[in-house]
């Protein structure tokens, strides 16, 4: 069955983070869209440098949560402390869990869930860095490669990308949460 999959980013994200999870839905025969408050394109910052372009699919803006069937979070340090200050983002987020709908979140991806206010009670992971963040906001916290709690997919780091797009498209096979 066809899929379509919103992958919210912005200038700075974690270039595997968002290639990755992209190719392998894509590889599944599903739609992935890349949804970005800026227009145009924008730039992955890859592990030590600016990466790639990737162009936007749809501005924010023009997205609505009830299009897609599951929701990417790349990390990387610049785009998630980016979104997670952007309103439209939070409230675009926050649509997916009012929707039950399977969330994936990488690397420094979760600080975004944070200031949505997905995160209390919930088991998952992340970067070591932002651990504390995640536990003070009331999350379990687990230093594991893939954490799934009802369709909220999330790992640590690419190195963990095998097991987070596995996960990731288990958890949209299986639909609402």
């Amino acid at each position: 069955m066809s899929k379509k999959i919103a992958i919210l980013a912005t200038h700075g994200f974690e270039e595997s983070e968002l290639s990755s999870p992209k190719q392998y839905l894509e590889e599944q025969g599903w739609t992935t869209h890349i949804i970005s408050p800026e227009s145009g394109s924008i730039k992955a910052w890859a592990e030590k440098e600016w990466g790639k372009e990737y162009p936007v699919d749809r501005n924010l803006n023009q997205a609505n949560a009830s299009d897609y069937d599951a929701l990417v979070l790349p990390g990387g340090v610049i785009n998630p402390d980016q979104l997670r200050t952007n309103e439209q983002a939070i409230s675009f987020v926050k649509d997916f869990f009012t929707g039950h709908k399977p969330v994936g979140a990488i690397c420094h991806g979760p600080q975004v869930l944070i200031n949505a206010g997905v995160v209390q009670g919930r088991n998952l992971t992340s970067v070591h860095s932002i651990s504390q963040d995640l536990k003070n906001a009331g999350a379990h916290w687990e230093d594991r490669e893939v954490v799934v709690d009802s369709g909220l997919v999330t790992s640590r780091t690419p190195e963990d990308l095998p097991a987070f797009n596995a996960k990731l498209v288990e958890e949209i096979n299986e639909g609402k949460h």
